[in-house]
């Protein structure tokens, strides 16, 4: 490995190794670190208005930032300023520093201008010592204060002594016996379907748990195992195409389940309607079903019967004459 360097005469920042190298840093956390560090002496830019210059997006700004207050490049406080308005104070520094070295440096500042965010930067060869002599009072973080009144634990005994109304929160069924059945009958017949097809035996073995919970919910919808081997016959290629990924098609036929199919009763022959009971059907050539109501036996309707008159009619005024022979006596 080459490398090219030549040293910039003006506009650099010296980082020590240890910080662009550190194992627990991002590449987001180091560029946000960075960027700070480089920013001329008495800027008073937030660290969120860097992660924007240096387009961070929200998540990992929020990751970045959370990592740099944990090893020590970050500190970050609420005091109070002139005015009784609250300002939060960011110290960024280029070496790890205690809560109480924080404290210390940001103590030793004055707080800025009436606003939201006021951001102190500092570079050192070295960490600060710890100092016996505390910061002022008003500045350094105050103790937490517990709650008060004892602890008490948290009530989750069931439901109150009356009555309660309205939607009321139900416990989770506990495991059926017949849902472990069915797990089971789920993975014998995942184990058989490289038996179906030869497409099907070079099935991933790390998926047959994921089939094995396919399978399961297609026995517990009521389909059985002969539903499921005949599935997945009918979804697979006839056309003698190639299954590159048997797992995944597997897994295409299985997801979703599809209702079983229930068997129709058998319809109850319900007596005709009264003023249809006298009616026949005709059979002449109609485009739909003609009914009339017969006189005796016939089986035309009126207008059927009229046409076929009328066509025998034509027929036997378009027929020839039939020959006359004369005998002479």
């Amino acid at each position: 490995m080459y490398r090219h360097h030549i040293a910039p005469a003006r506009g650099f920042t010296q980082f020590s190794n240890d910080l662009l190298r550190h194992p627990r840093l991002s590449s987001d956390a180091v560029r946000l670190l960075t960027w700070q560090l480089s920013l001329p002496q008495g800027a008073r830019e937030s660290l969120s208005r860097t992660a924007e210059r240096a387009r961070i997006g929200a998540t990992a700004f929020t990751r970045a930032k959370r990592q740099l207050k944990e090893e020590g490049y970050v500190h970050e406080r609420r005091v109070q300023g002139p005015g009784g308005l609250w300002v939060t104070q960011q110290l960024v520094s280029n070496v790890p520093l205690s809560a109480a070295e924080a404290a210390k440096l940001l103590g030793r500042e004055p707080i800025g201008p009436a606003g939201p965010l006021d951001v102190v930067r500092t570079v050192r060869a070295a960490p600060v010592p710890a100092c016996a002599d505390s910061a002022s009072p008003q500045l350094a973080p105050s103790p937490r204060k517990p709650a008060a009144g004892a602890p008490t634990p948290r009530p989750a005994d069931g439901h109150p002594e009356k009555d309660p109304e309205g939607n009321t929160s139900h416990r989770p069924a506990e495991p059926r016996p017949e849902a472990e059945g069915l797990v089971a009958g789920a993975r014998v017949l995942v184990a058989a379907f490289p038996q179906l097809s030869p497409d099907l035996r070079r099935v991933p073995r790390a998926m047959h748990g994921e089939l094995v919970q396919l399978t399961t919910r297609w026995l517990a919808a009521g389909h059985t195992a002969g539903d499921i081997r005949t599935h997945i016959l009918r979804g697979l290629p006839d056309d003698g195409t190639t299954v590159h990924r048997p797992g995944g098609l597997l897994r295409y036929l299985l997801r979703e389940v599809p209702p079983v199919p229930t068997d129709h009763p058998p319809r109850l022959h319900r007596p005709p309607v009264a003023r249809l009971a006298g009616l026949r059907e005709c059979e002449g050539n109609h485009v739909q079903a003609t009914l009339f109501r017969p006189l005796g036996d016939e089986t035309l309707c009126p207008r059927c019967a009229e046409r076929g008159r009328s066509t025998d009619t034509q027929d036997t005024s378009t027929r020839p004459p039939l020959p006359v022979t004369v005998s002479s006596g």
